[in-house]
């Protein structure tokens, strides 16, 4: 009997979410594992407060159309079959919870910078999946390179 069945990893498409791909990969292996992919695209319009005096849309649609072509990259990375993958929009701890109840995904994967200071205060992504969610969490370290 395997230990995860369906992992959910949230990735924020930086250069350091490459560094998860062979720890990820070589987990999803030992459980024989579905695969599944977030990243969240935080609105545009959370940065501003909800009130921004033009359209956004066709910003947000870009972000998102690039989001898209670096998680297909990210898949080719990974080098294992992946379920599904989602591109969402909305707050990245709220999406990730919700995405992994409807998936009923046993374990969530996020990177984690291991930061201290006042960035540890202020809390992180992380963190914000950690502590809301309904399944297991692993967070792997990255480093910025």
């Amino acid at each position: 009997m395997s230990l995860y069945k369906h992992i959910l990893v949230a990735v924020d498409l930086s250069d350091e979410s490459d560094q998860l791909a062979s720890k990820v990969k070589q987990l999803a292996e030992n459980c024989n594992a579905q695969l599944s992919l977030v990243h969240v695209i935080e609105p545009l319009s959370f940065a501003y407060g909800g009130d921004v005096p033009m359209d956004l849309t066709a910003i947000q649609e870009q972000l998102d159309e690039h989001a898209q072509s670096k998680m297909k990259r990210y898949c080719e990375l990974l080098d294992y079959p992946v379920h599904q993958r989602h591109v969402v929009s909305g707050h990245t701890e709220t999406e990730i919870h919700r995405l992994a109840e409807e998936q009923n995904c046993d374990l969530i994967i996020v990177g984690s910078h291991g930061r201290h200071g006042l960035a540890l205060l202020l809390g992180s992504t992380a963190n914000g999946v950690l502590h809301g969610a309904k399944c297991d969490v692993l967070a792997i370290r990255v480093s910025e390179e």
